[in-house]
């Protein structure tokens, strides 16, 4: 990470007028959500950005000082946002003007009337001398003020505020002049509120503040625990998690927020989901995957038949939940059906489909027939598991008879002449090898494809093809800092390079399967560092490496559910793999620490995993380094259903290797690669693995 951090200037700037990122603030999944602009600056700021951005509430903007200025407007003077312990939806920003300090803290509220109505409760305090704040009130229609509250004609209110505050009527603003060490509370509404009005005072936001601190952490207490011993990557797991929970709606898991991405898109949201499965909300997972059943996209079909499929396999797969999978059977057979019925005679393919979302031109595209193959052969595995033996042979035979079509194509279109040779998502010779994949936009748009290509598994792990499209991607341009490059060649950011990061989930698990640790950890750290934001880990779909200034870069539309979900996947990934390595649709591989770095096993480092959610049933790891007296211990409670292959590897700070590991008085198989074979244990054991000076 500190490697990464200061390559380049944080993520700050959005386009809008506004200009800095908004942090979404709500209850979880609550339908009426607000926003904060991250400079302090305003609530539910209007953005002026149609159709990219839409309006939410009743603009508030805070101005302080004597004369006044916006909140934050000298980024250079401005300390923050941070979350409060990290990681809670509390968020707090400090802005020095002239003598005085003024600190700004912010957050929703989780319960009653003022969650329903998406308030966003604010305190001002200042210190180190007297300060001036205003509340500037942007409302299309006459307000006034009465008895604590702003009111519309209709005697709603769209403000709450405490005693500190005077009311000016005349540009319609409220005043409060604060000694040093107090403050001042308001209740910005999203939506108004009509009589009767709470009151709004410190001992009411501090009880609010509270029960919202309480609730979000009762959430992650539902969840899997995760503790990990680097305090930003812990801070940061947290945070998406509540992260994803703000931009949910309901049971719907939307790409965005506040923007025209808040809504669903098949496998970005599918992937956003999957997280929260990982990591131990298959409550909430189970209801999030019946929208992404029913969401239908006729421009972009196949991939939404493959994704959805895999969706709802890798849910069975965690859950074993065969219940849901009987009672959702009207909704995903017909999905086996189209797919199925969709090939064609000549070649064994799909028709024709985009070539990606944006990309309209109809192609045999490598990416919807690899991912629907791939969704069939799951289903297939499935169906076995259930009993349905008949249906599953049929489905095993149909999905093997569409690979080798699949393969046969790519046999003729791929392109030996070029090194690495090229797999083109656009089949039949369409499609020609990219010199710099970014120069064009369809290059950068190959970049978005074929991680989801690598990732549907058509090539097998470690096959020759799926070595080629990775090499292809590193030889040409298409990623940087570990993360997917791409170029807009139209729109406000052309011809700026930068990374869309959430689309390089694919390629990240391909490497983490492979063994590849280093070039994963360079993707893992890379969006930590310069793929969120500072502090407040927030991501958007995509964002530019120079459009900004000195200050902070430009990115887009945050925030971004699948952003979230991958760096949470790969976090994942890095400490609990588990793998179908031999190719046949069922894992049998669980891999523990695999893809962990080599910093979380520093002397008197504990790493522990409770409760996470695998293929094989739940997981618990404690990780002890006891390097100072030459052993690391590791606790582990195995899944119910023991894998085939059950190995630790211990990632070793430089000097240590491992010498010997033993369970009891049971000496256990190290491998060259230092690997520890525990397949033959099952239950709660204890793992004391020897070390010596390598």
């Amino acid at each position: 990470y500190e490697f990464f951090r200061d390559l380049l200037p944080p993520l700050r700037y959005v386009n809008t007028s506004f200009r800095h990122y908004p942090i979404v603030l709500c209850a979880p999944s609550a339908p009426v959500k607000a926003r904060w602009v991250s400079n302090g600056s305003a609530v539910n700021a209007r953005a002026n950005k149609p159709p990219m951005w839409r309006e939410v509430g009743i603009p508030v903007a805070f101005q302080v000082g004597d004369p006044a200025e916006p909140f934050g407007e000298d980024p250079e003077r401005l300390d923050g946002p941070r979350y409060v312990e990290g990681y809670l939806p509390i968020v707090r920003v400090t802005y020095v003007q002239g003598a005085a300090t003024y600190e700004e803290e912010v957050f929703a509220p989780v319960r009653g009337e003022l969650a329903e109505r998406g308030a966003v409760l604010v305190r001002f305090q200042v210190q180190g001398a007297p300060g001036t704040i205003e509340a500037r009130i942007d409302s299309a229609q006459p307000v006034h003020a009465e008895a604590g509250a702003i009111r519309d004609p209709e005697q709603r209110a769209i403000l709450l505020h405490d005693t500190q505050w005077t009311w000016d009527g005349e540009p319609s603003r409220l005043r409060a002049r604060l000694e040093p060490g107090c403050s001042a509370v308001l209740a910005v509404l999203t939506q108004p509120l009509p009589p009767p009005l709470p009151s709004v005072s410190e001992a009411r936001y501090e009880e609010e503040r509270t029960a919202c601190a309480a609730r979000w952490k009762a959430l992650l207490e539902r969840g899997a625990r995760w503790s990990i011993p680097e305090s930003i990557v812990q801070d940061a797991w947290r945070s998406l998690v509540v992260g994803n929970f703000l931009i949910a709606v309901g049971d719907r898991m939307h790409y965005s927020a506040g923007n025209a991405y808040d809504h669903l898109y098949e496998a970005e949201c599918g992937d956003a989901v999957r997280a929260l499965l990982l990591y131990g909300f298959t409550d909430e997972a189970r209801r999030m995957v019946g929208p992404l059943l029913d969401f239908n996209r006729p421009a972009t079909r196949y991939h939404v038949a493959g994704h959805k499929l895999q969706l709802l396999a890798h849910y069975y797969a965690v859950t074993r939940d065969a219940d849901y999978l009987r009672v959702k059977e009207p909704v995903w057979a017909p999905v086996l059906d189209f797919i199925l019925q969709s090939r064609q005679p000549e070649h064994g393919l799909l028709l024709p489909d985009n070539y990606a979302g944006d990309i309209s031109q109809q192609v045999y595209s490598l990416n919807s027939n690899a991912n629907c193959w791939r969704g069939l052969r799951d289903m297939a595995v499935i169906l076995d598991d259930l009993g349905e033996h008949e249906r599953s042979r049929e489905l095993r035979r149909q999905a093997r008879s569409f690979r080798e079509a699949i393969l046969a194509a790519v046999a003729q279109s791929e392109q030996r002449d070029v090194e690495p040779p090229f797999i083109p998502n656009a089949l039949f010779g369409v499609e020609k090898a990219y010199e710099t994949l970014t120069a064009t936009r369809l290059g950068s748009y190959y970049d978005l494809m074929a991680p989801y290509i690598i990732g549907s598994g058509v090539f097998s792990p470690g096959s020759e093809r799926e070595t080629w499209m990775i090499d292809y991607l590193r030889r040409h341009g298409g990623i940087a800092m570990g993360m997917i490059r791409t170029t807009p060649h139209q729109g406000q950011f052309a011809e700026q390079p930068g990374v869309n990061v959430l689309y390089g989930l694919r390629y990240q698990l391909a490497l983490l399967r492979r063994d590849d640790r280093d070039h994963a950890l360079v993707g893992f750290y890379g969006q930590l560092a310069q793929g969120m934001t500072r502090d407040t880990f927030i991501g958007g779909e995509g964002s530019r490496f120079f459009h900004g200034d000195h200050r902070g870069r430009s990115f887009y539309l945050p925030p971004n559910s699948a952003s979230n979900a991958m760096f949470l996947t790969t976090l994942r990934y890095l400490l609990l793999q588990d793998w179908d390595l031999d190719d046949d649709g069922c894992p049998e591989t669980l891999r523990l620490l695999y893809g962990a770095p080599r910093r979380w096993l520093r002397d008197g480092a504990v790493l522990e995993v409770e409760r996470a959610p695998t293929m094989f049933g739940p997981v618990s790891l404690r990780v002890e380094s006891r390097l100072s007296d030459g052993e690391v211990l590791v606790t582990l409670a195995s899944p119910p259903r023991r894998p085939a292959k059950l190995l630790l590897r211990l990632p070793l700070p430089p000097g240590w290797k491992t010498a010997s590991a033993q369970v009891g008085h049971t000496e256990l198989p190290v491998g060259r690669d230092g690997a520890i074979d525990l397949s033959s244990q099952s239950g709660r054991i204890t793992v004391r693995v020897r070390l010596i000076s390598s």
